[in-house]
C-alpha cells in the first residue's frame, strides 16, 4: 500500500458479491426502502428523464449486529454494482492529512467505478459534531470528516454513486 492510500476493497460482481435481499433475514421495511435505491442504480436514466433526483447517500442506522453491512452488500448485489467498504477507524491516523487523503483516494476509485456503493462502517470513529474537537477545525478527525462530507456532496451529477454509512 502507498502512504495515505485507502484500504477499501472492491468486491466485484462475479464471485465476490452475490449477496441479495433474499440473504437478509427480516428487515422487510428496510429492504422495501432500499429497493428504490437499487432501481435508481440499475436504471438511472429512466429516473432522470422523469425529473427524479438520484439519491447521493443513504444512512443505515442501528445497533451493532443488526445487518447494516449485509443490507448494503445486498443493495450492491441486487443492483450488480461494485461495493467499496471501509471502516471509519481506518481513516484515523496520527499524521494530519492522511485520513482526508484516504477519503479522496477511496472516492476517486468509486467515481471510476460508478455507479457503485461506498459503505463506511463505524463512521462514528470520525463522524461527530463538527467544531467539537480540542484543536478546533485542525483536528485530524475533523479534517477527515469534512473530506467525507465534501466527497459525498461533491459527486458529478451523472456518476450516481451511493454512500451508505
Amino acid at each position: 500500500m502507498m502512504f495515505g492510500q485507502s484500504q477499501a476493497k472492491e468486491a466485484t460482481n462475479d464471485p465476490n458479491n452475490k449477496t441479495t435481499f433474499a440473504d437478509v433475514a427480516g428487515a422487510k421495511e428496510a429492504k422495501e426502502e432500499l429497493e428504490e435505491v437499487v432501481d435508481f442504480l440499475r436504471e438511472p436514466k429512466k429516473f432522470t428523464i422523469l425529473g427524479a433526483r438520484i439519491p447521493r447517500g443513504v444512512l443505515l442506522l442501528g445497533s451493532p449486529g443488526t445487518g447494516k453491512t449485509l443490507l448494503a452488500k445486498a443493495v450492491a448485489g441486487e443492483a450488480k454494482v461494485p461495493f467499496f467498504s471501509i471502516s471509519g477507524s481506518e481513516f484515523v491516523e496520527m499524521f494530519v492529512g492522511v485520513g482526508a487523503s484516504r477519503v479522496r483516494d477511496l472516492f476517486k476509485k468509486a467515481k471510476k467505478s460508478a455507479p457503485c456503493i461506498v459503505f463506511i462502517d463505524e463512521i462514528d470513529a470520525v463522524g461527530r459534531r463538527r467544531g467539537a474537537g480540542l484543536g478546533g477545525s485542525h483536528d485530524e478527525r475533523e479534517q477527515t470528516l469534512n473530506q467525507i462530507l465534501v466527497e459525498m456532496d461533491g459527486f458529478e451529477p451523472h456518476s450516481y454513486s451511493t454512500n451508505s454509512c
